[in-house]
């Protein structure tokens, strides 16, 4: 398809596709002449996604760029690969070693590992976004007097697990490698409000259930 084609299929404007090509965000097409270029449903779906992490995701274009760089890079291992796009995505800081409560959180998220039995968490635990955000949140609560140990911890952790089984499953069922890790980028960046509004919705269901409408 020419550019106009393109922008009609996508719903983005042809100048808005022009800035996403000369800021790499997405690759550029198959040149017919020196005025014309051709795309294909390649550049349709990374369309989708990248207007997915700006719209929705609100992430600035130096990071969508980082995240799709990873992406492309078919030099990386799978695992290597998907973890480096998704932790190129915006995290939270490092937390403070002095305080006393996030050397708690991290003895609980560690007991936490150990009575699930994530030995590959554990091995990543360093360098791990997740690790360092669960450590973050479960120092906040202790912080407010809630005591988040591994034990209330665990069956949600279980949850959870079920649900990375669901997301990988999705991811190898896409026909190729570019997009299983695209799918995995969106699901960063869309799944996680769609299961947190899903959580929501089921303890309005539950709270109805038990204690009614009064």
């Amino acid at each position: 398809m020419r550019l106009a084609e393109l922008s009609r299929h996508s719903g983005v404007s042809t100048a808005t596709i022009k800035y996403y090509l000369r800021e790499g965000l997405l690759p550029p097409g198959r040149q017919i002449n020196a005025t014309t270029a051709e795309y294909g449903e390649e550049h349709l779906r990374r369309l989708r996604l990248v207007r997915a992490m700006i719209q929705v995701g609100r992430l600035p274009v130096s990071t969508v760029r980082e995240v799709l760089g990873h992406v492309d890079d078919d030099s990386l291992g799978r695992s290597i690969r998907l973890g480096a796009a998704l932790w190129a995505l915006p995290q939270v800081p490092e937390p403070d070693e002095d305080d006393e409560y996030v050397r708690a959180a991290r003895q609980e998220v560690a007991a936490l590992l150990d009575r699930l039995g994530w030995q590959n968490a554990k091995l990543l635990a360093t360098i791990s976004p997740a690790y360092r955000s669960l450590v973050v949140a479960v120092a906040a609560l202790r912080r407010l007097g809630y005591d988040w140990g591994a034990e209330r911890l665990a069956p949600y952790a279980e949850l959870m697990h079920r649900t990375a089984v669901l997301d990988l499953d999705n991811l190898e069922a896409q026909p190729s490698e570019a997009e299983r890790i695209e799918t995995a980028v969106l699901g960063a960046v869309l799944n996680e409000p769609l299961l947190r509004a899903l959580h929501r919705l089921a303890q309005e269901e539950e709270t109805a259930r038990r204690y009614g409408f009064e």
